[in-house]
């Protein structure tokens, strides 16, 4: 049996959540634009009231609104991981230890893919993902181009990264 709150009620996810969400970033993005002037509040806030009644007034405006938003939430807390998980390789701790950049960058590289093998992970994924690539423990085409592709791109790093300066 599931049990509808009023938070899931189809009146508050069609018509009150998208009004809300478009009244606040048209007047967000009125106040921080200024494209009406400075200090003009209340006309920002009437034009955002307007553009939000239209838009709940078209059901299709909003459904698209309805399905965009799961997406929305679930990308910003993907983002949020790979910030957090960044935000350990990249920041200076208090003793004043440095990384060298091009750790950091690798290091940053990693934990974006953590972030996208956790992604796939959570997602139900992995076995569609892992049978692409490599199907009854032996590689794929698939799988062998993106081990040339990794090998080449691996060669023309360290080449670019160690060459020194010509001298004449």
């Amino acid at each position: 049996m599931v049990l509808e709150t009023i938070l899931a009620n189809q009146f508050a996810v069609q018509i009150i959540y998208p009004f809300l969400l478009v009244f606040t970033l048209v007047f967000a993005i009125l106040q921080k634009s200024k494209i009406l002037g400075d200090g003009q509040k209340q006309i920002d806030a009437i034009i955002g009231l307007v553009v939000a009644l239209i838009t709940v007034t078209f059901s299709w405006a909003t459904g698209i609104i309805t399905v965009l938003m799961p997406f929305l939430a679930v990308s910003v807390v993907v983002l949020l991981v790979f910030m957090i998980l960044y935000g350990f390789v990249a920041s200076a701790n208090d003793k004043g230890l440095e990384m060298n950049n091009k750790l950091k960058i690798g290091l940053g590289v990693l934990a974006g893919l953590v972030t996208v093998i956790a992604l796939i992970v959570a997602t139900g994924q992995w076995d569609r993902v892992y049978s692409a690539l490599f199907l009854g423990g032996e590689p794929t085409n698939l799988a062998s181009n993106i081990l040339i592709i990794a090998i080449i791109v691996g060669a023309m790093i360290v080449v670019l990264t160690t060459g020194g300066k010509s001298s004449k």
